[in-house]
């Protein structure tokens, strides 16, 4: 008889924001990314956790990535794996946790399915339990180094699908019986593959979606209200920077005045 399981996506689901941010760093502190493309990276990750992903975006950041890659051994990819693991454990959402252990005491199977690459979504799910992962996988060529070629499918939007459903047909999982978890209206293909989705934090075509098909919604990313705060204090403090810098400016202005009299 076939199992049921349920399937997480990683970036803004099981993780606050993206995982690619801390393999930016990684890969900057190895001398792999310049400062300037992390500068660009760090723009795009805050863009992420306010909006969520876009196609656009996403083919993109996947094309920058396949030229940073190509010609780099594997082994300086395994070697930052540490590294990566140390920056987002401590963002692994608690409710989310909480989510994967209930469907493990419930006797189903948890995996990961992301877009990331394969090694740190498998290393991920082995860390935190999980049955596995699903992750991107990139071609190695004979002498150990990245081509820079995707090996298909590449695991994003229906790309997923295509990916869940060749991991259950191999682990005799069925799809209609399991649940899935994401953030994003980038996966409604894969929401939409099982029998009971849903949303996390979403992003609010997904929301929509969601509200109208009666799916659960989750939601408890509170970065929204945090920036506006933070926002509103560096006004604040710019204002204030800016009326010091004037009476600064004119105690100067008074004090070369006297100086000339």
């Amino acid at each position: 008889m076939s199992r049921s399981a349920a399937f997480f996506d990683l970036d803004r689901t099981l993780m606050a924001g993206s995982s690619g941010m801390h393999f930016a760093r990684a890969a900057f502190r190895t001398g792999m990314v310049s400062r300037s493309l992390l500068a660009r990276w760090a723009v795009e990750h805050l863009r992420f956790r306010l909006r969520g992903s876009t196609d656009a975006r996403t083919a993109q950041v996947l094309s920058q990535v396949k030229d940073l890659l190509a010609g780099v051994p594997e082994r300086d990819i395994e070697r930052m794996a540490p590294e990566l693991l140390a920056g987002v454990l401590p963002r692994i959402y608690p409710q989310m946790l909480g989510e994967v252990r209930t469907h493990q005491d419930g006797g189903r199977a948890t995996f990961i399915v992301s877009a990331a690459g394969n090694g740190l979504v498998s290393l991920l799910a082995q860390v935190l339990a999980m049955d596995g992962g699903i992750g991107t996988r990139y071609e190695v060529d004979g002498d150990g180094r990245l081509t820079g070629r995707v090996v298909e499918p590449f695991v994003y939007g229906e790309g997923k699908v295509r990916a869940m459903e060749q991991f259950a047909a191999a682990h005799d999982i069925e799809l209609g019986r399991s649940w899935a978890y994401s953030d994003s209206a980038s996966d409604l293909p894969m929401l939409r593959a099982v029998g009971n989705p849903v949303a996390v934090n979403p992003d609010a075509e997904l929301r929509a979606v969601a509200i109208a098909e009666g799916w659960r919604v989750m939601r408890f990313e509170k970065l929204g209200r945090r920036l506006a705060i933070a926002g509103a204090t560096l006004a604040a403090a710019t204002v204030g920077g800016t009326g010091r810098l004037y009476v600064s400016r004119r105690n100067r202005s008074t004090r070369i005045a006297l100086r000339r009299r």
